[in-house]
């Protein structure tokens, strides 16, 4: 290579770089998790003496799949909502829900945003045309006082307005800033897409639990009107005493009584769906699974809470925002220095419009400008103490968010590690509690015993029954709440590893 051929190669990379400019932005490093790195030892069930931990099951470490496992942010929700029903209202939800569409918006407003920001670091070209008339005094005119007092002129070509050659990188960071806005809203529109997954089961699972709990609670009445029949017959044939008629009625009555609350809760539980829905319940709807354990994946890789940085989106939205807070401390530093500005106009002019586009009438104009703040009252410096300020601001409200994270993760790991004993421990209690409420009714026709003890079983075996849901309804949300808190839900697939 010549030296002349050097120089200038030399002076292209110098010329490239004083216009790409530099950045005053700190450079950015992640801060360090302020959590453990393993999550809490989950509580060991103790079972009582008469429990075999053998007949339980499926036991609840089984509910956590080994790291091994695909991670819970790249399962997809097809395969971990096994129930069909479920999966179509999902698909209803997630082209109707408000919260979503306002989400996309978000989006689509943050990259608009975006746009506009970067657009500022190009230059701003635009063809036109102009033409000045203006009347001079006499001791004005360029001719002598008495040449024509009337003066025109006309401009046409391509001009460049103002300019700003972004030495110092004040541009280049606000454009950065916009941009990490917009990858933080795009994280965002995902954490609505997850919770509102999370949302549509949660409230399927409600109404699920309200049928089963009002066809329960309808089996039941239908018992007891049977048990009021009989003790009635057995008042009215002197055996049994008003004593047990009234006991006898006022369980009939009870069942009464929550065969309308539990209507009103199943009505209600429609309403909210429907609203996480954004449509109607449509009529052709899948058949429902059985309400329990099989409407789920049977397992969930937890993972470590390392791996939350990278799976969480609203972690990484939060990492988003603190990149914007940095990238704006670069911008404010900027603000110190001077400001180089270009405007120029390459074209025609003339005096007269009929011959502004004949030969010869070439006209450029070149106008740099540079200004450097010398006195602004403090707000420049305190532009960058803001800019600082919310940097510090960004960087607690990342921390907070991985903590919040953690800890959803360890109270749904939690849940998982005793949901399935106090299942079990339930499905016993309504064993033991149908088994009494038989033999209370044997001791009762036999006359061993007085209808007190009747009403009894059947008060504690409905209450294991109703206890029985209830548990089962909040196991399967908690599973759902640890897929949500690990990440899962944005996928409709499972990613292939």
């Amino acid at each position: 290579m010549s030296a002349l051929m050097f120089k200038q190669t030399a002076l292209s990379a110098f010329v490239a770089v004083a216009l790409a400019g530099c950045s005053l932005a700190p450079d950015y490093k992640r801060p360090d998790a302020p959590v453990s790195g393993t999550f809490p030892d989950q509580p060991k069930v103790q079972y009582g003496a008469y429990a075999n931990p053998m007949s339980l099951g499926t036991q609840p470490a089984d509910a956590v799949a080994p790291q091994t496992g695909t991670p819970a942010a790249d399962l997809g929700w097809r395969e971990f909502f096994r129930d069909a029903r479920l999966q179509r209202l999902i698909e209803l939800a997630l082209v109707n829900n408000r919260d979503l569409r306002v989400a996309v918006q978000r989006v689509e407003e943050a990259r608009a945003q975006y746009g506009v920001q970067r657009g500022a670091q190009w230059p701003s070209i635009g063809a036109g045309i102009q033409g000045q008339r203006q009347h001079l005094p006499r001791n004005m005119r360029p001719g002598g006082p008495d040449s024509t007092s009337i003066s025109s002129s006309y401009q046409a070509g391509i001009g460049l307005t103002t300019f700003e050659i972004d030495l110092f990188g004040r541009l280049r960071n606000l454009s950065e800033a916009a941009y990490q806005q917009y990858l933080s809203t795009e994280q965002a529109q995902k954490t609505t897409h997850i919770t509102l997954i999370g949302s549509v089961a949660q409230s399927y699972f409600n109404l699920r639990a309200a049928e089963v709990q009002l066809e329960l609670t309808q089996r039941t009445l239908a018992s007891r009107q049977e048990s009021y029949n009989l003790v009635k017959r057995r008042f009215d044939g002197g055996v049994a005493s008003e004593l047990d008629l009234n006991q006898s009625k006022s369980l009939l009555d009870t069942a009464s009584a929550d065969l309308a609350q539990l209507a009103r809760a199943k009505a209600q539980a429609v309403n909210a769906l429907v609203l996480v829905l954004g449509t109607p319940l449509p009529e052709d709807l899948p058949a429902p699974a059985v309400f329990g354990r099989d409407q789920l994946l049977a397992s969930v890789p937890a993972g470590l809470p390392s791996d939350l940085l990278e799976r969480r989106p609203d972690i990484l939205a939060a990492e988003n925002q603190l990149l914007s807070a940095n990238a704006n401390i670069g911008a404010a530093r900027a603000a110190f220095f001077p400001t180089i500005s270009l405007t120029g106009l390459l074209g025609v002019s003339s005096p007269s419009l009929d011959t502004l586009f004949k030969g010869g009438q070439g006209y450029w104009s070149f106008s740099p400008s540079i200004t450097t703040p010398l006195f602004a009252g403090g707000s420049i410096r305190e532009g960058l103490n803001l800019a600082k300020a919310r940097d510090n601001i960004a960087v607690a409200q990342y921390e907070q968010t991985i903590q919040q994270a953690f800890r959803e993760v360890s109270d749904a790991l939690a849940g998982e590690a005793t949901y399935g004993a106090q299942l079990d421990a339930q499905r016993a209690l309504q064993d033991s509690s149908a088994r009494t409420l038989e033999l209370s009714n044997l001791r009762y026709t036999n006359g061993i015993d007085s209808y007190l003890q009747v009403q009894t079983a059947q008060v504690d075996l409905f209450n294991a029954q109703l206890a029985l849901v209830q548990t089962g309804l909040a196991a399967l949300i908690n599973r759902v709440e640890l897929y949500k808190a690990l990440g899962g839900g944005w996928e409709e697939t499972t990613k292939v590893q």
